[in-house]
C-alpha cells in the first residue's frame, strides 16, 4: 500500500507502481512510501472498548497522540527562509512524521528514511511540510470547536514552522521545501529524489497543504490575534503568487489525456492537491470576501476540480472524481477530499455548478467503494488496495460537507458506515482508533494484516474524523453503533488468465504491472488474436451482474471483442481506437468498458471472441444491487446500492420480535419522493431507487 508521509506501510505491488508515478509527476502522493517496519504483518492489537463516558456523548477526539508527536524545532536565520517573530522566538513546532509501535504498546518517533547516527540527519527528514500543515488545521479546528487554548498554541506553533519552510525570496518564492530535520536544518533535496527537486522549484503538494493550513489559520487567528492572522494573510498570497506563475497560469486550457480534455491549471496536474488547496482557499474567501486575488484561486481552482469528475452509476468509475489528470483509470483515496472542496466551495462561492461533481461522488461512488470491501486506497482500475486513515477519513469529510452543502440527509447514513471502519467495521474487525490514547493503526491489508505504527498522517485523519463525529451527536450515535462489517457484495474482479483460450491467443505475464497509467491486474492479461476466443468461468450470483471488461485499447484501430453468455450478446468493446496519448506517460488506455446488457442470474461464464488483436486483463462484475451489512450496538443495517435503470425491489426475511425499517434515497442522496420509513414484521420488501440507495435497520419490534 502507497502512503504519504505519516504511515510506515506494508508494501504492495500496486504501491510499488503508484509510488513511480509520484517519483516522475509528484501528483499521486506527497513523499514515496518509507520503509516497512519488521512489525508490520501482526494482527491488530486489542482495543479498549469506548468507556461509558465516552459512549454518552463525551469527547473521541484525544489529542494526547499527537501531543506526544510534536517536538520542539530551533528556527535558524537561514537566507529566503524566515518566520513570524523569528528573532524573537527562534523555536516552533512540529510533528516526527512516524511513529514505530513497540511490543510494550508505547512508540518511537522517527523520521523518514535512514538515519545517520554521526549526523543526526534522516535521509528524508523528521518533520514534513505536509504533515505539520494539517497537524495545524487538527489543532485550529479542535480550538475553534472546544476554545481550548493549548490547541490555540499548537496551531500558532505549527503555522510558525509551516512558514519557516516556504522560500519568500527569489525566482521560487511562495513555494515550499518539505523535509526538515530535528535540529531545524531544511532538506530540500531528500534519499531517495523527490520531485520536484529541490521540493521547493515548483508547485507541489506540500504548497496546496500549506495553503489549506494558512486559510484556515487566518480565519481561526483574525478576531483573536489580527497581527499573526495578517502575517498569514501575507504568506497566502505569497503563495497564491507562486500558483499564478505556475499552474493558475494555464486557467482555461486544456490538456489531453487519452482523447479526453483535461484541466491543464491543476496544482501539480491533481485535484488531489487542488483539493487540498481549496479547503483552505475556501476558508479565507469565507471571512474576506472582498479578497479578488483569493476568490478568483478559489473559483479557478474550484472549477478544475470539478471538471476531473468522470463517469456514472453503470460506468467506471461511477462518479468519482479523478485524482490525477494524467490518468483516466487511476482513482485513489489522496484525491478523496475532492468531494468535500468542491461542494464547500460552492457554496462559498454560490457556485451551484461546482456542487454536481461532489453529489455524484458521494453518493454513486462511496457506497459502490465501501460495497467493494471497504474504502480503499486505490482502484487502478480493479479495486482491492490496502485502507488507510487518510482515505477514510477523506470519505468522511467528503460525505457530512456534501450533505450540508446539498441538502442531502442520505449521505449521512453512508459517512457512519464509512467512519465505522475507526471503530472496528474495517477488514481486521478491530478498532483502528483508541480514544483512550488518540492514536490510530498505519493502515490495513486486504487480508487484514494491519500495520500497528501510528504516524502523523493516520493520526492527524483519524482526529479530523473524530472532530467531525464529536460536532455533530446524531451522526456520531449512528457511527458508534457501527463496530462489525458482517458482509459485503458489491463489485469484485475475475482475471482473463483464470479462462480458456481457444484458437490464437495466449496469457502474458509483463515484468511490470504498471503500465504508466494504470495496474494490470493479477500481473497478466490475456493476448487474444483474431479469430480467438476466450471462455472466462464467472462465479453463480442469484441477481443479474452489469460486466465491464477491463481492456488495454490501443490507439490504433484493431477490431472489436463482443462478450457473450450463455443466453445471448452482452455486448462488445473496441479493442483500439483509444484517444491521443496526450500528456499520459503511455500510449493507450487500460480501463473497464461498460457493456450493453448484464449477466443474467445463475450464468457461470462469458465468452469473448475478437475479431483483432485483444489485449484483455479482467472483468470487474458488479451486481444490480451491492450491499454492506454492519452491525453493533446500534443493531443490525445493510447499506442497498443500486446500479440498476429501474427501481428493484429486494425481500428480506425479518426475524421473529425484530421489525423493518428503510429509508431510501435517489442517486443524489435526497430521500426518495413519496417514500416513508416502512416497517415489516415476518418478512419484508426493500426498495431502492435507480443508482440510488436504500438504508436498512433491525430494530426489535
Amino acid at each position: 500500500m502507497l502512503s504519504p508521509k505519516g504511515t510506515r506501510p506494508v508494501v504492495t505491488a500496486v504501491a510499488v507502481s503508484l509510488l513511480a508515478v509520484s517519483l516522475q509527476a509528484s501528483a499521486v502522493t506527497a513523499a514515496p512510501a518509507a520503509p516497512p517496519s519488521s512489525s508490520s504483518a501482526v494482527t491488530a492489537p486489542a482495543a479498549p472498548v469506548l468507556s461509558p463516558e465516552l459512549a454518552d456523548g463525551g469527547s473521541l477526539t484525544n489529542l494526547d497522540h499527537l501531543d506526544f508527536l510534536l517536538d520542539t524545532v530551533p528556527l535558524a536565520p537561514v537566507t529566503g527562509h524566515t518566520t513570524y517573530r523569528l528573532e524573537q522566538d527562534p523555536e516552533a513546532e512540529a510533528p516526527w512524521t512516524y511513529a514505530d509501535r513497540n511490543d510494550d504498546g508505547s512508540y518511537d518517533r522517527v523520521g523518514g528514511g535512514n538515519l545517520d547516527p554521526v549526523t543526526g540527519d534522516w535521509t528524508q527528514g523528521a518533520y514534513n511540510a505536509d504533515d505539520i500543515a494539517r497537524t495545524a488545521v487538527v489543532y485550529l479546528r479542535h480550538w475553534k470547536q472546544t476554545g481550548d487554548l493549548a490547541s490555540k498554541e499548537h496551531a500558532f506553533q505549527n503555522l510558525r514552522t509551516l512558514t519557516y519552510l516556504q522560500t519568500v525570496s527569489g525566482p521560487n518564492a511562495g513555494n515550499v521545501i518539505l523535509w526538515q530535520q530535528a535540529d531545524g536544518s531544511l532538506n530540500p533535496s531528500a534519499t531517495p529524489v523527490e520531485l520536484p527537486d529541490p521540493s521547493d522549484s515548483a508547485e507541489s503538494y506540500w504548497l496546496a497543504r500549506t495553503v489549506w493550513a494558512l486559510g484556515e489559520g487566518f480565519a481561526g487567528f483574525a478576531e483573536t490575534d489580527p497581527e499573526f492572522a495578517a502575517f498569514l494573510q501575507d504568506r497566502l498570497h505569497l503563495s497564491l503568487g507562486a500558483l499564478n506563475r505556475q499552474s493558475l497560469a494555464k486557467y482555461g486550457t486544456f490538456d489531453t489525456a487519452d482523447g479526453v480534455q483535461v484541466p491543464a491549471w491543476l496544482i501539480a496536474g491533481g485535484a488531489d492537491a487542488s483539493a487540498e488547496a481549496v479547503l483552505g482557499l475556501a476558508a479565507y474567501v469565507e471571512t474576506v470576501p472582498s479578497d479578488a486575488v483569493a476568490t478568483t484561486a478559489l473559483s479557478r481552482l474550484s472549477e478544475g476540480v470539478a471538471a476531473m469528475s468522470s463517469g456514472s452509476a453503470t460506468q467506471w468509475p461511477f462518479g468519482a472524481i479523478m485524482p490525477w489528470n494524467k490518468s483516466q483509470s487511476l482513482w485513489h483515496a489522496w484525491g478523496g477530499m475532492a468531494p468535500a472542496a468542491v461542494a464547500i466551495a460552492s457554496t462559498v462561492l454560490n457556485r451551484p455548478d461546482l456542487l454536481t461533481a461532489a453529489v455524484k461522488d458521494t453518493a454513486q461512488f462511496t457506497p459502490q467503494l465501501l460495497a467493494a470491501g471497504g474504502p480503499d486506497n486505490a482502484w487502478s482500475p480493479a479495486p482491492g488496495e490496502a485502507q488507510i486513515a487518510y482515505g477514510v477519513d477523506s470519505r468522511v469529510q467528503s460525505l457530512v460537507a456534501t450533505a450540508e452543502a446539498a441538502d442531502a440527509p442520505g449521505l449521512l447514513d453512508v459517512a457512519a458506515i464509512a467512519a465505522g471502519w475507526f471503530f472496528g467495521a474495517n477488514p481486521n474487525g478491530a478498532p483502528a482508533y483508541n480514544p483512550a490514547t488518540g492514536a490510530a493503526i498505519d493502515g490495513i491489508e486486504t487480508d487484514g494484516r494491519i500495520n500497528p505504527n501510528s504516524g502523523a498522517e493516520s493520526t492527524v485523519h483519524a482526529l479530523l474524523t473524530m472532530l467531525a463525529l464529536d460536532s455533530d451527536p446524531e451522526l456520531r450515535a449512528k457511527t458508534l453503533g457501527i463496530s462489525v462489517t458482517e458482509g459485503t457484495n458489491g463489485l469484485s474482479v475475475v482475471e482473463a488468465e483464470a479462462g480458456t483460450i481457444t484458437g490464437a491467443g495466449m496469457v502474458v505475464r509483463p515484468p511490470s504491472s504498471w503500465t504508466g497509467e494504470a495496474n494490470i491486474s493479477g500481473g497478466a492479461y490475456v493476448d487474444l488474436k483474431a479469430g480467438g476466443t476466450l471462455t472466462i468461468p464467472m462465479p453463480a450470483a442469484d441477481q443479474p451482474s452489469n460486466i465491464f471488461p477491463i481492456v488495454n485499447q490501443a490507439i490504433a484501430p484493431a477490431g472489436t471483442t463482443t462478450w457473450t453468455s450463455a443466453k445471448g450478446p452482452l455486448g462488445t468493446t473496441a479493442n483500439g481506437g483509444a484517444g491521443a496519448q496526450g500528456i499520459t506517460d503511455a500510449p493507450g488506455i487500460l480501463i473497464p468498458f461498460t457493456l450493453r446488457r448484464a449477466l443474467a442470474a445463475g450464468l457461470t461464464s462469458v465468452a469473448a471472441g475478437s475479431d483483432g488483436h485483444a489485449a484483455l486483463d479482467a472483468l470487474l462484475v458488479q451486481p444490480l444491487i451491492s450491499t454492506v451489512s454492519v452491525s453493533g450496538s446500534g443493531g443490525d443495517s445493510t447499506l442497498y446500492v443500486s446500479a440498476a435503470k429501474t427501481t428493484t425491489v429486494q425481500k428480506v426475511s425479518v426475524p421473529e420480535g425484530f421489525v423493518l425499517v428503510q429509508r431510501q434515497y435517489d442517486s443524489a442522496g435526497q430521500p426518495v419522493k413519496g417514500s416513508k420509513d416502512n416497517a415489516g414484521t415476518t418478512s419484508g420488501r426493500v426498495t431502492v431507487a435507480p443508482g440510488g440507495f436504500t438504508m436498512v435497520t433491525l430494530t426489535a419490534g
